[in-house]
């Protein structure tokens, strides 16, 4: 399945993404776009609701939003971004055994429909992470579920579903296409 994934630098895909939080009445809704200019650089660029672009590259981790002076920090001060960025760089260089340095493996499902979970190895992830789950159709990686040990479900839609995605605001017909239960039109008649 890992060669499947894999998409050689450079490649780009849509995102969208629900972060809940108590304080907040519904999910916060963020769009924009997963970038991976070079093997060893990942860029995850922000347009909605407000504009900021992180990338993580050679250990450490650049924040810079609109009208502010960019944050720079090593990566070992965020061993969950530290994560993406391996957990990522492996699936989309179809690397297992960079992927397992990281992360238990268990795959689910068919090739048309798949699921992989991720299980942190390392303590300092684990603390801070559960699981990471990925939901694909064939060759297209549809959706990851970020299960932290603390705090709400983080769902982003990529690809496919972050297109299906464009004008659903309801949190259930997101989660559908997020698990492959339909096109966009399939949830919107739910």
């Amino acid at each position: 399945m890992l060669a499947r994934l894999a998409r050689p630098a450079p490649m780009r895909t849509g995102f969208v993404e629900l972060r809940g939080s108590p304080l907040l009445k519904a999910p916060l809704r963020i769009e924009g776009e997963y970038q991976r200019p070079s093997e060893g650089t990942l860029v995850r660029e922000v347009r909605v609701p407000y504009a900021e672009t992180t990338t993580i590259r050679a250990g450490e981790v650049s924040i810079a939003r609109a009208g502010r002076r960019a944050r720079t920090f090593s990566l070992s001060r965020a061993p969950e971004l530290g994560g993406l960025q391996a957990s990522f760089g492996a699936l989309l260089s179809g690397d297992r055994a960079l992927l397992e340095q990281h992360y238990a493996i268990a795959v689910d499902g068919t090739r048309q429909r798949w699921t992989m979970v991720l299980t942190p190895k390392q303590s300092a992830l684990a603390a801070t992470l559960k699981s990471v789950v990925l939901r694909g159709r064939g060759a297209e990686l549809r959706c990851i579920e970020t299960r932290p040990v603390k705090g709400d479900l983080q769902r982003t839609l990529l690809a496919g579903a972050a297109q299906a995605a464009a004008g659903i605001s309801e949190a259930g017909a997101l989660a559908a296409l997020c698990q492959g239960n339909g096109d966009r039109a399939g949830v919107a008649a739910r």
